[in-house]
């Protein structure tokens, strides 16, 4: 992979997947030294340096997408496979989402004033009995990212908080996460009282978390299963082109 960035390159070395080798080195292999240098300041947790790396793209002439794709998001899928393979911690990945959230200080106004349509709208939240939201909040930045408009209803959530937030909002796909193996049926809970108040076919129901696995997003009846925020990115997607071609 034709990387400049030595460090970058040490990181990339822990993304050991085929299919994610695949998917996040195509994203990075020719980026431009300064997106390079975003990634990995995000990676390592440097605010400052991606708040002024950031401030110096956009000065040069990169677009708002550019830094937002090339540098911040391509930092971000890395921390997540760091933080799901425990190479990396809790404390690890709220710095890095501190330095994600630095440069997206300048991204957000420059995103929202261009006034592009967002690809859909999502519901994410934690399941019943389940207080862990690291896992959650890596899939909401990668998803905002990306360009969905997500709304975050926090962890401990009841299928009546799904529904009223599905409802509120209007939402294309629900995201329910889960990092606790007796909270996990709770994601079922959820989509057999979608189906008793006759909303299931409105949506689209993702689930994720440590434990789960497609096995068990099959049984439970959801319609995607998201190893990871970069993979829950790709699933959203491919659920929102399903739902555009029931509508056409």
């Amino acid at each position: 992979m034709p990387l400049n960035h030595e460090g970058l390159i040490k990181e990339f070395e822990y993304v050991t997947k085929p299919s994610e080798q695949k998917h996040i080195g195509e994203a990075i292999e020719n980026l431009d030294p300064i997106m390079q240098e975003i990634a990995y300041e995000l990676i390592t947790g440097n605010n400052s340096a991606v708040d002024t790396l950031t401030q110096k793209a956009l000065k040069e002439g990169y677009t708002a997408n550019d830094v937002l794709d090339d540098g911040l998001l391509n930092g971000m899928a890395i921390v997540g496979v760091k933080f799901r393979d425990n190479i990396i911690f809790v404390p690890e990945v709220l710095v890095s989402a501190r330095a994600m959230k630095a440069g997206m200080t300048h991204i957000e106004p420059i995103l929202s004033a261009s006034g592009v349509e967002p690809l859909g709208t999502v519901i994410m939240g934690t399941v019943k009995g389940d207080l862990h939201d690291i896992g959650k909040n890596l899939c909401i930045m990668m998803l905002r990212g990306a360009g969905f408009t997500v709304h975050d209803i926090g962890v401990d959530s009841g299928p009546e908080d799904f529904i009223d937030a599905v409802e509120e909002h209007e939402a294309d796909i629900v995201g329910m996460s889960a990092l606790l193996t007796t909270t996990m049926p709770n994601m079922g809970t959820t989509i057999n009282t979608f189906e008793d108040m006759g909303l299931r076919d409105e949506v689209r129901i993702m689930v994720g978390g440590a434990p789960v696995t497609q096995d068990f997003a099959d049984e439970m009846g959801a319609d995607a299963y998201g190893e990871n925020a970069v993979d829950a990115v790709d699933k959203a997607k491919d659920l929102m082109e399903l739902l555009a071609e029931l509508k056409s």
